[in-house]
């Protein structure tokens, strides 16, 4: 694990690139955008493969219906757009047309959370987890940073079936070195730790990283446990390390219903009753603002973690 949070880097142009190397390898990959292709990224791919590339206009539900006609024929469809419209304005295509009949179409939403920010409420996604892990046969991974996106894009290239993946709009840092291999059916423990476990992915991540090292000189342990995969979530991990610590909270840039937090409530309620901190956006749309000021206003910034964790831990130590 590296964390360098003074460098950052475009993860959707980590995502436009690792679409266009991967339509080198495989003719049948075609791309499909919502006349967003400059801020998803998606115009890398556009620009080599222009005949495989359909800009579908400010026409979201189209692009979602012209996809499912190209998975129909033998196509990899990988169709993108800010995370709020490619979900919100689009649910009805995406559960009859593609989850339905199991279709192989590749959902991506640029622009999810609150690190939208200027864009304000209406284009910011904190609904879209909730949205697509209720699907049947949908599956939903959150990268955490560049080299991990690289790599969920190349395996769901490889892999059969619908997939929404969820990336920011702002840049994020190194969080894994050149060894890490993203596991589809694995959740990644980043530290290990006896106080709490805290679940997280995405670009809170490197927040909660930081968190827990301001945690560690105050004495703190923290398990910290990385679920790039909402659903199917690593059932294993999580019930393993709530049993060691026995308290379990969970972070995300996403309204605290319906995405990860609730994931895990679920899964924990019925296999392994602990106590659960949901920490995320608390029922409410977001607002307009810098990325930072917001992801500090939610509570979702390192410095913001670190108080909540601590409070956390120490309420449930002294019970």
């Amino acid at each position: 694990m590296i964390l360098n949070k003074k460098e950052t880097k475009s993860i959707r142009s980590a995502f436009g690139k690792a679409l266009e190397k991967l339509g080198h390898d495989n003719k049948n990959i075609v791309v499909l955008d919502a006349d967003l292709a400059c801020s998803t990224q998606t115009q890398i791919f556009a620009k080599s493969f222009p005949d495989r590339f359909f800009d579908c206009g400010i026409a979201e539900q189209d692009m979602i219906a012209t996809a499912t006609g190209l998975a129909s024929q033998g196509k990899i469809p990988f169709a993108a757009s800010f995370a709020m419209f490619a979900t919100g304005r689009t649910y009805d295509q995406i559960r009859n047309s593609i989850c339905y009949p199991e279709f192989n179409v590749k959902i991506v939403g640029t622009h999810g959370g609150v690190t939208v920010g200027e864009d304000g409420a209406s284009h910011q996604a904190l609904e879209d987890i909730s949205l697509m892990r209720g699907l049947p046969h949908m599956s939903v991974i959150v990268p955490a940073d560049c080299r991990e996106c690289e790599q969920v894009v190349r395996y769901a290239a490889e892999t059969y079936g619908p997939m929404y993946i969820r990336i920011p709009r702002t840049n994020v840092c190194d969080v894994f070195d050149e060894k890490y291999k993203f596991d589809f059916f694995k959740a990644k423990i980043i530290e290990d730790g006896c106080d709490a476990t805290v679940v997280t992915n995405g670009e809170t991540l490197a927040e909660v990283i930081e968190a827990c090292e301001l945690l560690k000189n105050q004495g703190y342990s923290v398990r910290i446990v990385h679920a790039p995969v909402v659903k199917p979530l690593d059932d294993v991990t999580i019930i393993e390390s709530a049993k060691k610590t026995g308290f379990v909270i969970t972070v995300e840039n996403h309204s605290v219903i319906g995405g990860l937090g609730s994931a895990v409530c679920e899964l924990l309620s019925e296999y392994c009753p602990v106590k659960v901190k949901r920490i995320g956006v608390n029922d409410r749309f977001g607002q307009s603002g810098r990325w930072d000021f917001l992801l500090d206003y939610y509570g979702l910034s390192a410095d913001k973690l670190a108080k909540s964790i601590k409070d956390e831990i120490d309420n449930h130590l002294k019970k």
